[in-house]
């Protein structure tokens, strides 16, 4: 099957880079305008858009939806669609519960799949990940802890701790974690899709 045309790429390309992290979007419009490496994903590949909480993989998932001509799934969404149980609850009260369910739903995904996971998944279910193309969205810790100290829908993850705590010792804990899965960059993937050589 084949994807959206060049034409058709550019406002999803367009699209993704507004909906980033502002503090990051005018370094990554520079970075895209140089030349670099353009992994794309096979269509046999399942697509993973993960990275931080608060980084706006939900939002980003209906345009790289667009952009491969994929459909996608929300797996948090899913998730809580199937057990009829709200995750901050869930997440909350019996953590290791949700985490097994999170990784069997994902493992039931068919190749070639579309996915945006949740902030905690590269951290426990990393393994999982190996033949996939996963996409890291990118967000500043600055970004990252206005957004989560505003928003109160949000499980706590050490509530031993205080709030601007967790916040940080998540960040310092994910980045490291993110660091060691191998991930394809947004600048690496929009390359792969902003021009009629990069398409799929």
């Amino acid at each position: 099957m084949s994807g959206p045309s060049a034409e058709q790429r550019h406002p999803f390309v367009e699209q993704i880079l507004e909906a980033v992290d502002p503090r990051l979007a005018p370094s990554l419009r520079e970075e895209l305008a140089r030349p670099g490496l353009r992994p794309r994903p096979t269509p046999e590949q399942t697509v993973v858009i993960a990275g931080h909480r608060s980084a706006g993989k939900t939002r980003l998932l209906p345009m790289v939806s667009g952009l491969l001509g994929r459909s996608g799934m929300d797996l948090d969404h899913e998730l809580e669609r199937r057990h009829g149980r709200p995750l901050r609850e869930w997440v909350t009260k019996e953590p290791e519960s949700f985490r097994q369910a999170e990784r069997a739903l994902f493992l039931e995904l068919p190749r070639g799949s579309l996915v945006a996971v949740g902030g905690g998944f590269i951290a426990y279910h990393a393994e999982t990940l190996h033949p996939c193309y996963t996409l890291l969205v990118p967000i500043s810790f600055e970004t990252y802890r206005e957004r989560l100290l505003a928003d109160t829908t949000r499980p706590r993850l050490r509530p031993g701790m205080s709030l601007e705590e967790e916040i940080s010792s998540i960040y310092e804990q994910r980045s490291l974690l993110h660091s060691r899965v191998h991930t394809v960059s947004l600048v690496e993937f929009l390359r792969a899709f902003a021009s009629p050589e990069g398409a799929p």
